[in-house]
């Protein structure tokens, strides 16, 4: 089968078999303006710094989980 898309060489005269190029059958699904504005623009530095949890925060956090743990222990021995 040395035809494009593979076709029988017996139904090549067959009207149904008209395939689009890749080119025409990628574009048909883009619209005219297919460029998208980027959600993240590349360079710079954002406008406000960002804001990272103190590291009392944390430790209060971890301190919470290992007394949660303790507790669940000493409840259900």
């Amino acid at each position: 089968m040395t035809s494009p898309h593979e076709i029988d060489p017996r139904a090549l005269d067959d009207p149904r078999n008209v395939y689009p190029t890749d080119e025409e059958f990628y574009r048909s699904g883009r619209p005219a303006d297919a460029a998208l504005p980027e959600d993240r623009p590349r360079g710079g530095e954002p406008s406000t710094p960002l804001k990272r949890r103190g590291t009392w925060a944390t430790v209060a956090l971890v301190a919470g989980i290992v007394l949660l743990i303790l507790v669940g222990i000493a409840l259900f021995p």
